[in-house]
């Protein structure tokens, strides 16, 4: 029963990637006792499963996500959230208010806006009905500052890490403060605008090289120099000019 690709290998729609008693999995399919790739991604067995997982794909909504998200209209009892899925999400305005919604007298826009973000749980979902969201917990809400970058939802394992180890170095070697959401938005938070930056650049290199190992070390060897060399201009512009 052998196979053709190793762990996180890359494979290609039509790529041959096991023979003999395996079980096809997600993007992939068995003809004549073989199982092939119907998409581009990564490689995964699972016992005698095999998986491809997808280099681009959408976000499935889960209760007990956290999301990051847009809110790109304003009803009469809540808002329609952005939360970059096949899917849009509800945030109803009692769970934002503080005291009991009265659509007569609240003006919903004065609270959240057209293109606000925000940072919700997913807190109910199934395919009947679009996803509902919560920003009733500790660290949840309106966001006012940082930046926020997107990648591919199926990388956010990879930019976390074993038991977070990537994403620990990031925010120690940035000083940033990063909230990461399952759907692939990425609010990073700084004192400066440059940690940032810096923080923005590796989280961009990790989803560029997700499919390759040692990257963790990569990640943290370039943030370092980026540093050094930040840390140079600023010695180059204090010296007394002659």
């Amino acid at each position: 029963m052998p196979t053709f690709f190793e762990r996180r290998q890359l494979v290609t729609p039509g790529d041959l990637i096991a023979e003999g008693e395996y079980i096809a999995g997600e993007n992939a399919y068995k003809e004549d006792n073989k199982i092939y790739a119907s998409r581009v991604g990564l490689v995964e067995y699972e016992n005698k499963r095999v998986n491809v997982v997808a280099l681009k794909a959408f976000y499935i909504p889960k209760v007990g996500d956290t999301v990051i998200g847009t809110v790109i209209e304003v009803g009469f009892n809540g808002w329609m959230v952005d939360i970059h899925s096949p899917y849009l999400a509800i945030l109803r305005a009692s769970d934002v208010l503080s005291r009991p919604f009265k659509p007569q007298r609240d003006d919903l826009s004065e609270v959240l806006n057209v293109g606000d973000l925000v940072i919700a749980k997913i807190v109910a979902y199934d395919r009947a009905h679009d996803p509902q969201l919560t920003v009733g917990e500790p660290g949840l809400g309106k966001i006012t500052r940082g930046q926020v970058i997107k990648i591919t939802p199926t990388k956010i394992p990879r930019l976390i890490g074993r038991k977070g180890s990537m994403i620990s170095m990031i925010k120690q070697e940035t000083g940033c403060h990063i909230i990461i959401g399952h759907n692939g938005i990425v609010l990073i938070t700084g004192k400066r605008l440059e940690d940032e930056q810096l923080a923005m650049m590796a989280i961009h290199k990790i989803e560029e090289e997700s499919h390759t190992t040692g990257l963790t070390d990569r990640i943290a060897q370039l943030i370092k120099k980026e540093k050094e060399k930040a840390k140079q201009k600023e010695e180059i512009k204090s010296e007394p000019k002659t």
